[in-house]
């Protein structure tokens, strides 16, 4: 049995990640900090947080060398500090995306977590989502030849009370939710060699907030272009495009996802040339966040390799702040 904690309750994730640990045959939920104590008093009221118990400080929580682990899950504007105090107290932290906007503090704790041999794992849950591993696979088997293009669309509606929190991170909504998308496309391009941010606020609801976001990201032999807006009527139209020498795949929607639109030159593999619908597995939000705490518990029992190594973290928060012109 591994026992876990949760810091913070303010990401849009926390709720969910609470409850992956809760019904986790082998994670013992030992508490919630929650440094805000308007938002415990609410939280405690909610059905998602019912019979937790509430550590009365962060010295309570992080001096209990009983906890393995934490899941940081702070908002956006105060997580990557809270995740640093874990790594400093010598816990692995699954750590909701994301991982904040000090380039240089990320850098330290990452390399503090390879010093302790702790792990971090980013709450990118699409690395887990069928349709994604189906298309990474594809893309590096050589299945598709060489990728030319990607396009990925994630766009969503909030109200002008979110948007007035997201707006003091530069880049918004685009800053927001880039991550999931650019975590996939590094995994499958690497690094881009330049990257070009389109940050606008047209709908002028709140005074600095990125409403409509594009970025493109340019390799060696390749470009990849992400598309997100706070603007779209749900349910939204999100979408994963990837493009080779010798097919493409299509997978909208891509949340919940049902099939990917497969398109091959020749017949290989068991597939037919030209268009066919690959069926991607049911998944829900919640499913995701169960097989990403799946994923972390062998890892830091060391008996697995982590998914994505420190060097493929600090990749995508550098590719996520040169999307939105902080690089």
């Amino acid at each position: 049995m591994i026992k876990m904690a949760q810091y913070g309750t303010k990401h849009g994730h926390a709720a969910g990640k609470l409850r992956s640990m809760q019904t986790n045959a082998e994670v013992e939920v030992v508490g919630v900090f929650e440094p805000d104590e308007s938002r415990r008093e609410e939280m405690a009221q909610s059905g998602s947080y019912e019979g937790v118990y509430w550590f009365e400080s962060e010295v309570e929580m992080l001096d209990d060398d009983e906890i393995v682990a934490v899941a940081s899950e702070g908002a956006n504007v105060e997580s990557l500090d809270q995740t640093e105090a874990i790594i400093r107290a010598g816990k692995h932290v699954w750590y909701d995306k994301p991982a904040g906007e000090n380039w240089g503090q990320w850098q330290e704790i990452i390399a503090q977590a390879q010093a302790q041999d702790l792990l971090i794992q980013m709450g990118y849950m699409f690395r887990y989502h069928d349709g994604y591993c189906k298309i990474a696979e594809w893309v590096h088997s050589g299945f598709l030849g060489d990728v030319f293009a990607v396009r990925a669309h994630m766009s969503t509606f909030v109200g002008k009370a979110q948007k007035e929190t997201v707006s003091v991170h530069q880049g918004g909504i685009f800053f927001d939710l880039c991550g999931h998308q650019l975590d996939q496309i590094v995994h499958l391009l690497g690094r881009p060699e330049r990257v070009t941010p389109f940050l606008r606020n047209d709908m002028r609801e709140v005074e600095g907030f990125t409403d409509n976001g594009v970025g493109i990201f340019e390799f060696e032999r390749a470009i990849a272009i992400v598309d997100i807006a706070a603007l779209e009527p749900r349910p939204n139209a999100r979408r994963f495009e990837v493009y080779g020498t010798k097919g493409s795949a299509i997978m909208e929607p891509m949340e919940p996802a049902e099939k990917i639109r497969l398109c091959l030159d020749e017949a290989r593999d068991g597939y037919e040339a030209g268009v066919q619908f690959v069926d991607v597995a049911q998944q829900s939000r919640q499913d995701l966040y169960d097989l990403e705490l799946e994923a972390f518990l062998p890892a830091i029992r060391g008996e697995r390799a982590p998914d994505r190594s420190y060097e493929h973290e600090l990749l995508v928060q550098e590719t996520v702040l040169r999307g939105v012109g902080s690089l």
